[in-house]
């Protein structure tokens, strides 16, 4: 038998190679494993970066203080010191935040000092005001008569509705259910301790317009965080 040299065997087995197709199901197996392969990497991208904007919101929370962290800063009890005893106020910072920073900082200002009660009215509400106008509590009274349902209850803390540019910030306290208060005042606190002393306040001796024949006013207004 002839020895076949190497060039031959080169050339035949050049000749057997022919073009190289792919099986259909290798082709699939290979599409899949490339589109895993790159939802792994957005999966993980993605992981990562709502872990960093997690961190940085909660660093930025820790130098910038929320809304929330300021309104528990704020005093949450005002302590009104009147010529017949004190009055503990819890402050609703929630409800009425608005009007709360405003009462805190009238309180801040000395606005409520030397304030009297120029209007009581017996089982209903007295109202302490630096504006001497009757009127408007009188017109409660007798509205008020004509109404059954009961929103609220006694000893409630409010002011009237409306900017108090002209007027003043007046303060109301409830000595009883009133109908329908939320047409009247915003309620923006409750007497916690010393409703012995509003109800002192609303048995003394008025004149035909409801106002006190002796004066009685608020020395003071201390505020506090906690009481």
């Amino acid at each position: 038998m002839g020895r076949i040299k190497p060039q031959v065997l080169l050339q035949q087995s050049k000749r057997k190679k022919g073009p190289y197709h792919m099986n259909p199901m290798s082709m699939v197996f290979y599409s899949l494993t490339l589109v895993v392969f790159v939802f792994f990497l957005f999966a993980t991208f993605r992981y990562w970066s709502i872990r960093l904007e997690k961190k940085h919101a909660s660093v930025f929370e820790n130098d910038n203080p929320s809304v929330e962290s300021k309104k528990s800063d704020l005093p949450g009890y005002a302590v009104f010191r009147t010529s017949k005893g004190s009055i503990i106020m819890e402050l609703y910072k929630e409800s009425a935040p608005e009007v709360v920073d405003e009462f805190i900082d009238l309180c801040q200002k000395g606005h409520f000092k030397g304030m009297l009660f120029h209007q009581v009215i017996k089982h209903y509400v007295i109202q302490a005001s630096h504006n001497k106008g009757t009127g408007s509590t009188e017109d409660w009274n007798l509205r008020g008569k004509k109404y059954t349902s009961m929103k609220h209850e006694a000893f409630m803390l409010g002011t009237s509705k409306g900017k108090h540019i002209n007027k003043g910030f007046d303060l109301f306290i409830t000595t009883a259910p009133i109908p329908d208060l939320n047409e009247k005042l915003i309620i923006f606190g409750r007497v916690v301790k010393g409703e012995d002393v509003v109800q002192e306040i609303e048995e003394v001796d008025t004149d035909e317009h409801y106002q006190p024949k002796l004066s009685i006013g608020i020395i003071d207004v201390d505020l506090r965080q906690m009481m």
